[in-house]
Order: structure tokens, then sequence, then C-alpha cells
């Protein structure tokens, strides 16, 4: 019996994981300490100050982990999926109606000195209900039942945490398609989401006509690599894209003012071209059994109907802040000093550390605190003035070996349900990793989304530690009878 205790308990676990975490949770709290030290320090130990209470946060993390990997069977995570999603959804909506205005968000309760923000716990929740339902024998993502379910799955809590104004967390929820698209969702889906975000920006900062243009010139593309030749019928359409891309100049040249077609717009005729190409497209692809001319029809129509909502989602949709954030990552606008500042000195905070940094606690954008929110959603700046570019370089490389292991244990996962978790797992925490690192360097808009074990906080610790760990321990069930 000891010696099968042993085996469990040794090879049963992974280590490098276990061990990728608490590195992550150590340089974590190391730099909260940095974020808040001043020119009068206190004890990275005094409760009085952040370091202080994330190390409480740290010690009742790991007790969960203690928790999950040894007391808890790890089949009640798939048994109590549902009643635990449904119980975290009925959270999702409570917070909006009972929670105070923070910074613009209705999604934190408040029990005493404890702040829990559901959002959190929802990605947990979200990612077990989605490895129950996709682990069914019967469940194929390409069937459009088991697609809704599944979207409606992703899709629900996403609306709810938009509707607290956490963009950011929500955000977090398109992470999953990586999930959808292992289990079988064809790739166009990750490639529609790329090609809206594009139509997005290039409505906004350019023109429609060239977002129509671009649309045009990709369902193109698809096309020609989709028949497997060029043809005829490719080099038209080639060379009617061509004269597209010149028609503005030409029209610009060649039509005077005062004629018939001074009032004729070049959006105007590409948006009759696209039509045009919606009733060919639509006729060819139910004529000869193509899938990807229909789908390419209804991609055109999306696109078209995005490219003219472009307009009314950014100005009545987004908020006010939200709208200037973007509006300064994209060059829009210039605001050093007000919702740039923040991305600004993160970014003087970054590249001021250079190669090997300034030291610990040698920061001077840390040390007197130029950055907001430095030891939350901007606690990688931190990283980079006091551990220049290869602290930063042993962060990111620890994610990514963290990442790297799950999707590992996932693969070698003889159950379904085990494999489904871990790659909601490793999603989540790229998402997380993507966006609030992209956020510091200025890459992306600044929506508030905590740095994995890093930044200060005890639901986002929690919540992280509970996901990494559930799939922990998931693997070492299966580990146990190799």
């Amino acid at each position: 019996m000891s010696n099968f205790s042993d085996r469990g308990v040794k090879q049963s676990i992974d280590w490098k994981l276990v061990i990728s975490y608490l590195l992550l949770i150590l340089i974590g709290w190391v730099n909260i300490y940095a974020s808040v030290h001043s020119s009068e320090p206190a004890s990275i130990f005094d409760f009085s100050v952040r370091s202080g209470k994330q190390f409480v946060w740290i010690l009742t993390a790991l007790a969960l982990a203690a928790l999950i990997l040894f007391a808890l069977n790890p089949r009640f995570w798939e048994s109590a999926s549902l009643p635990l999603y449904l119980f975290v959804l009925v959270l999702l909506v409570v917070v909006i109606f009972v929670s105070e205005d923070v910074k613009g968000s209705h999604s934190w309760f408040e029990l005493g000195p404890v702040k829990f923000q559901p959002a959190e716990i929802s990605k947990i929740t979200t990612s077990l209900l989605l490895a129950y339902l996709m682990s069914q024998t019967n469940f194929k993502v390409t069937r459009l039942k088991d697609f809704l379910m599944t979207a409606m799955i992703i899709g629900v809590p996403m609306l709810a945490i938009l509707a607290e104004s956490e963009t950011g967390s929500a955000l977090v929820y398109v992470g999953f398609l990586f999930v959808m698209y292992r289990e079988g969702l064809s790739g166009w889906w990750l490639v529609s989401i790329i090609m809206a975000v594009i139509l997005f920006i290039l409505t906004l900062t350019v023109s429609p006509y060239v977002s129509l243009l671009v649309l045009l010139g990709l369902l193109i593309v698809i096309s020609l690599v989709s028949s497997g030749r060029i043809g005829a019928t490719g080099w038209i359409n080639i060379g009617a894209f061509l004269l597209l891309c010149l028609l503005p100049w030409v029209m610009g040249k060649t039509i005077k003012e005062g004629s018939f077609m001074a009032g004729v717009k070049p959006l105007y005729i590409i948006l009759g071209i696209c039509v045009v190409a919606f009733g060919f497209m639509l006729f060819k692809g139910y004529k000869e059994r193509k899938r990807y001319l229909t789908m390419g029809a209804l991609g055109l129509v999306a696109g078209i109907a995005l490219t003219f909502s472009t307009e009314f989602i950014f100005n009545n949709i987004l908020q006010d802040h939200q709208r200037k954030r973007i509006e300064v990552l994209l060059g829009m606008k210039e605001d050093p000093t007000g919702v740039g500042y923040n991305v600004n000195q993160s970014m003087i905070a970054i590249g001021s550390g250079g190669f090997k940094g300034k030291g610990f606690l040698g920061g001077t954008q840390t040390t007197f605190g130029f950055v907001p929110e430095q030891s939350t959603d901007f606690i990688f700046c931190t990283v980079g003035e006091e551990w220049g570019f290869l602290g930063c370089l042993v962060v990111i490389f620890l994610y990514v070996f963290m990442i790297w292991r799950i999707v590992v244990d996932a693969e070698k996962s003889r159950e379904a349900f085990t494999r489904i978790y871990g790659y909601c797992v490793a999603s989540c925490i790229f998402m997380h990793l993507f966006i609030n690192i992209g956020m510091t360097i200025g890459l992306m808009p600044v929506i508030g989304i905590p740095l994995p074990l890093l930044s200060y906080g005890g639901s986002s610790l929690w919540a992280f530690t509970i996901l990494i760990f559930i799939f922990i321990a998931l693997y070492r069930q299966e580990k146990k009878y190799y």
C-alpha cells in the first residue's frame, strides 16, 4: 500500500508544472513588494501593505491546491460541472445589481475586508462544463446542435461579464475557440475572428472602402486556394480586384464636378459589386455543391454588416473610456497625460530597464509610483524595469513552459474530459498573458486584466490556482493506474 502511495505522489504529479506555478507566484510576490516599495519601505511580510496581504493569499492558495490534489475526488469536478456553472452564472448576474461602481465596472462582491470577483471563477466553471459536454461520446463540434450548445456555454457568461463592463475578462472567452479547434472545429472560425478585427480597425482608421476591398481580396484568395487552381474565372477575379484598387484614383482623375457620376462614391460601387458577388457565390455554391463558396457568400454578408456597423458600435455601444483607449492605441489621437498615461509610463519603465534591469528595488518608475495599478494590471512593467529584458524573458518562458506542459499532459491523457479541460486551462492562461503583456507594451488597449499568478489579488490567485490544480489532479488520477 505504501509503494502505491509513493508512486502516486512522486510519479503521478507533474512536478515540472507545479514548480513553474510556484516560481511564478514567488516572482509575483517579490515584484508586488517592489511595486509598493517607497523611500520608507515596510517589510515584505507587513500585512498593512499589499505584499503582506499577497503572502496570506499565497498561503491560502497553496492550501487550496493541496485540498484539490489530496482531499477531493477528481471525479467530483465532472459530476458537479453543471451545478457549479449555473451557480456562478447567477453570481455573474446578481453582482451587476448589488455591487458598487468601481472605475465603471460592476463586478465585485464585498464581504467585509474581502473582495470577490465572480468573473474570475467563471473561467473555471465554463471550462469544466465545456469539458463535460465535449467529452460525451456522441458529441461533434461540427454538428449544428452541438456547436450551438458549446457557443451558448461560452457566450452566456461572456455576455454577463460584458454587462459588468469587464471587457478584458470577457475577451478571455475568445480563447475557448482554440479548444473547439482542437476538437474538430474548422480553422476558418479563427480566421474569421482575426478578419473581423482587421475590418473593424481598417474601417475606423482608413475607410469602409478599404475594408470591403480587403474583404473581397481575402475571399478571392480563399476561393483560389479552395479550388486548387486559378483558371479563367480566377484571373478575371484578380484583374477586377486590381482595378478596384485603382478605382478611387481613376474616378478622381476622370469624373468632373457637376457631371452625373460626381455624386457616386467608390464605396457605392464596391458595395454593388459585393452584392453581385454574394448572389453569384451563393448560386454557384448551391448548384455545384461547393461549400466554400456558400460559406464565402455568408462571410461576405457578415463582413459588409460589420463594416457598416463599426461606427455605430464604436460610438454607441463602447463606453467613453473604451473609445478613448482604442483611439490612443490605433494612433487616432494622442493623449499621453490622459487615457494614454498608464501605457506611456509602463513603456518608459520597461524600456528604462534595458538588458539586465536596474536591480531589485532600484526602479525609479516603480519606487515613485509613476505607473498606476502597478501591482495589479501593470505588474509586468515592474519586472521589465527592475529585472530588464532578461527578467521579462524568464517570466515569459515560465508561462510558455507552463502552457506547454499542460498541453503535453492533456494530449497524453486517455480521458477526453481531462484532455479538453487541459486545453481550456491552457487557453485561459494564454489569453491573459497575451492581453496583459500586450497592454503593458502598447499593443493592446488598456482593458484591465491581471497577469496570472503575478498580479496582486486574492480572487485572481485563487481562481488560477483552482483552475490549474484541478487539471493536475485529473491528470494525477489517470497516472495512478498507468
